[in-house]
């Protein structure tokens, strides 16, 4: 019966210890994409059965251990948070990219969700013109499509330019012969506690249901005013992964995967022997 529990223990963390080498692969896969926030997982125990089966009180005299046996469950991962520390900064020289300067500064961006639009939230700073309307207008956007949001909604304006750059406070500018416009600006989001931003994939952050947090959405996001954004322009904010330290998790993940599979590998060999005495 022990060793049955003992196998059932290791298969359960196994389980676990797979998950987080998958998010480790991700955070190393990711390594070079701009504005990606490395994730790390925490374990915590599974529900713990104590045994008490010493009596005597003599027992407990010059121990330094609590009586009886504790025996486990196994593991699993407790939380999977986002490090939102700012990455290196890197010159690209081109007009489109952008850095915000605050690690609690994220870009809006709007994605079509099954016929709804919902904001989501990036700290990818590169931007792209897609045409629409037939070609007389373009939109900004993100390297996937999905409009970046402005002061008044997706930014959107007549494509006949001759040049364009985005200004250290947000404002799309453009130039038209001799004549400079302001087109648009990027409307940054305070998040007050970044850490309840879910992570969703294609770089992207969702807040979580309100019901779950006991909040409202508008006392957790604030619209930075124009005038207070930091922005660098012609830049982009590389991940924050540190490859050292994602492969020290990942050998310590892999050492943990074997020690777990070698107590299963232990227990079956226990339970022949027992088999065999029978």
């Amino acid at each position: 019966m022990m060793s049955l529990r003992v196998m059932g223990q290791a298969a359960v963390t196994m389980n676990q210890l797979q998950h987080q080498m998958d998010m480790i692969g991700h955070n190393l896969a990711n390594s070079q994409t701009a504005g990606y926030k490395s994730r790390q997982a925490e374990f915590s125990n599974m529900l713990t059965q104590q045994i008490t089966n010493l009596t005597d009180p003599e027992n407990a005299r010059g121990r330094l251990t609590p009586d009886g046996i504790r025996i486990g469950s196994g593991a699993r991962l407790g939380t999977i948070n986002n490090n939102l520390s700012l990455g290196s900064i890197q010159q690209t020289d081109r007009a489109l990219d952008t850095v915000l300067l605050n690690e609690n500064h994220f870009y809006q961006i709007q994605v079509d969700e099954n016929g709804e639009q919902n904001i989501r939230y990036t700290r990818d700073g590169s931007f792209y013109l897609q045409p629409v309307n037939n070609g007389a207008d373009v939109m900004l956007v993100t390297k996937d499509g999905h409009p970046v949001i402005g002061t008044n909604g997706p930014i959107q304006f007549a494509a006949n330019f001759d040049s364009i750059h985005i200004a250290e406070d947000g404002r799309v500018v453009v130039q038209r012969g001799s004549q400079t416009q302001d087109v648009g600006a990027i409307a940054v989001a305070e998040i007050n506690n970044p850490r309840i931003l879910e992570a969703i994939g294609e770089n992207l952050f969702q807040l979580p249901n309100e019901a779950d947090i006991g909040l409202n959405v508008n006392d957790i996001v604030q619209i930075v005013p124009q005038d207070t954004v930091r922005m660098q322009n012609q830049a982009l904010e590389m991940s924050n992964v540190s490859i050292q330290e994602q492969m020290t998790q990942l050998i310590n993940a892999q050492r943990s995967y074997q020690f777990n599979s070698r107590s299963i590998s232990m227990a079956d060999q226990m339970q022949g022997l027992i088999n065999q005495i029978r």
